[in-house]
């Protein structure tokens, strides 16, 4: 989750006072909450408090002077690190103090007072589920809302969560993102003003095999079911003609284990589709279909003159992968900062063991570039916590006196960090051991660019990997 001030605003004060500067928070570029320095030098001191001011990433100091118009570009810039550093921890990112602070900025920002009101929360086929909840409830409460509506047992909790989506004019979803604990989802969809955005409850985990449990209880088994029958008939899920009439004949028989068990051999099967977008890969400004599931990223492509073709990335065999964003400015603007620009770029790029000796970046532009980047990460967090013996109830999140604490491994691994575009003149890995020791974590970025080890999102799963994988 990508947390960014890209603007500032000067604001009069709350009874005629003297003006002040206002910090515009976005979260994946669009503006979450609006704060002062003020009271983000508050959730600071806060945090120094609760966790010791060596762990926390540099504050920028207060200044007795009214700030220049460059040293206000310069106090927005630090703010911005510092947001994204605290995100990123993954100690402090999981913080109720964090976390409790950025829901409050967004209830006073969007002027949404605390009161019970009526949420319609769509199931993948389309189905609504209307629930009662407060302005006021993060997105716990709202999942634990639609679970009690929906009778689903709370130790399946869990394996669903709450996505944003956009309903396009065919019906179909585009994802936004994953519903946040810093961030309150009644004030999230109604914020954007359109009714084009939708609040949708899925599966939120990958490996099929965690379908068992979800399928022995009848409300889990119902979910299941709608989804995998919805992603059939937006072509989600690759069927074969016969293997068509074979899930449709259990359609009639009303056979829905069998049907799910017929529909986990299928290609794509609980797999998330993205828009189409483009990637360099296989070659510059390819039309492609970017699909995340079973560990993997999919690119479907059609190449002039010939079928549709797919290529897999495992996860397991990306190194690192990072996200970049750019605001292109028209040309010849004179427009202040934060004023007039174009859309904000996205791009997903991961580097790729393509052979034993080669390593190659591959880039995907998609304004769901940082929703790619979540699924990468939860799929990881998956495979790690299998990998260790772990289950998958380790990975949710359970209250803990009346807070939500984030399980020990979720809290290894860091969410991927803003960075910028990758360099394609860097020279490839030669020769690497059979467990990989001669890769290290290196910065990648442009020439001008200073980078550190910190600046890309290193995957703990590439790690384990050896021959057979390859």
């Amino acid at each position: 989750m990508h947390f960014s001030i890209p603007e500032t605003e000067s604001r009069s004060g709350d009874s005629g006072g003297s003006a002040y500067v206002a910090y515009n928070i976005h979260v994946n570029g669009v503006l979450h909450c609006r704060v002062r320095y003020s009271q983000l030098l508050g959730l600071h001191e806060q945090l120094r408090k609760e966790y010791g001011a060596n762990v926390l990433p540099a504050f920028p100091p207060k200044k007795l002077f009214s700030l220049t118009p460059a040293e206000v570009e310069q106090r927005r810039e630090q703010l911005e690190k510092y947001m994204q550093a605290v995100r990123q921890d993954p100690l402090l990112g999981s913080s109720e103090t964090f976390n409790s602070f950025l829901r409050r900025a967004q209830q006073e920002t969007q002027q949404v007072p605390t009161e019970e009101v009526s949420l319609e929360v769509l199931l993948s086929n389309g189905q609504k589920v209307l629930v009662n909840v407060l302005t006021s409830d993060q997105t716990e409460d709202v999942l634990e809302a639609v679970a009690a509506k929906l009778d689903l047992p709370d130790d399946l909790i869990g394996y669903f969560s709450l996505f944003l989506v956009r309903e396009k004019e065919d019906g179909t979803f585009s994802f936004v993102r994953k519903l946040q604990e810093f961030e309150l989802p009644y004030v999230s969809v109604t914020s954007l003003r359109s009714q084009e955005y939708k609040i949708v409850l899925r599966k939120s985990y990958w490996d099929s095999a965690y379908d068992d449990d979800v399928m022995e209880n009848r409300v889990g088994l119902n979910l299941l079911y709608a989804q995998t029958v919805s992603d059939i008939e937006r072509g989600w899920i690759l069927v074969t003609k016969e293997q068509h009439r074979q899930l449709k004949s259990l359609q009639e028989k009303v056979s829905k284990k069998e049907f799910l068990r017929l529909a986990q051999t299928l290609r794509h099967y609980g797999y998330l589709r993205f828009d189409a977008c483009v990637a360099d890969f296989p070659e510059k400004d390819c039309p492609v279909v970017v699909s995340a599931g079973n560990s993997e990223l999919s690119l479907q492509l059609r190449l002039p003159g010939q079928q549709l073709r797919e290529g897999s990335f495992r996860v397991t065999r990306m190194r690192c992968w990072r996200v970049t964003s750019s605001v292109p400015l028209p040309s010849g603007s004179t427009s202040s900062p934060g004023r007039g620009r174009g859309e904000v770029r996205l791009e997903l790029a991961f580097e790729y063991l393509m052979s034993k000796d080669r390593l190659q970046w591959v880039t995907i532009t998609s304004p769901q570039a940082i929703m790619m980047s979540i699924c990468l990460q939860s799929m990881v967090d998956e495979l790690m916590v299998k990998k260790s013996g772990g289950s998958i109830r380790k990975m949710l999140r359970r209250r803990v006196g009346g807070t939500l604490r984030r399980s020990d491994s979720q809290q290894a691994v860091k969410s991927p960090p803003l960075l910028e575009s990758p360099d394609a003149s860097r020279e490839s890995m030669v020769k690497l051991s059979s467990k990989l020791s001669a890769v290290s974590l290196r910065g990648i970025g442009s020439p001008s660019t200073d980078a550190s080890a910190s600046d890309v999102h290193g995957n703990f799963a590439f790690e384990g990997i050896g021959d057979e994988d390859l």
